[in-house]
């Protein structure tokens, strides 16, 4: 087996490639073009700092759909709280009311109320409350829905009409208690 020989092109010290010094075919050809290109610097001043224009663009224009699908997304999430707190608030304090009148207007506070913790606008969201028997008798359910047009992030309400990225929605019922 012939000892290892070692190859004048690669510098082990530094680990890089030494470029060989055998001379070029004067054929001209694209490979001749390159050596000479390489020899002046031409490739290397040429694209200089390209590399940051591609990042940035690409990252302008992969980031900012990214960021705004996780602000709809968590506009979403907190619609769904909204409506969630809102119907359980209101069916609680109907069945706590004294008279349906009272009871009515006191749900529709609560919801309204829940509603505005959440960033949201009255005029966005519809309740509706049922009940199963005469309201506020003994033993019957009301069943309070309350819906909610969550409207797209950074997008300006025009006339009153807001852009809706869903539509959320949440059920509650209470009984009226027998002994109350």
């Amino acid at each position: 087996m012939p000892p290892f020989r070692r190859d004048p092109t690669v510098d082990t010290s530094a680990r890089r490639i030494v470029p060989a010094r055998a001379a070029l075919p004067d054929a001209g050809g694209w490979e001749q073009q390159l050596h000479r290109e390489r020899a002046a610097g031409g490739l290397l001043r040429q694209e200089r700092g390209s590399a940051v224009v591609e990042f940035v663009f690409l990252s302008v224009l992969l980031l900012v759909p990214v960021v705004y699908l996780v602000l709809t997304v968590g506009q979403v999430q907190g619609g769904s709280f909204a409506v969630v707190g809102a119907a359980d608030q209101a069916a609680k304090v109907f069945v706590d009311a004294r008279t349906p009148q009272e009871a009515d207007a006191r749900a529709r506070e609560a919801a309204r109320l829940a509603l505005a913790d959440f960033g949201f606008a009255p005029e966005q969201a519809v309740v509706d409350i049922a009940c199963s028997d005469e309201c506020l008798a003994p033993g019957s359910t009301v069943t309070v829905v309350v819906r909610l047009e969550v409207p797209l992030p950074l997008v300006p309400s025009v006339a009153g009409a807001y852009p809706s990225a869903a539509t959320v929605d949440s059920t509650s019922a209470q009984i009226v208690e027998r002994f109350g």
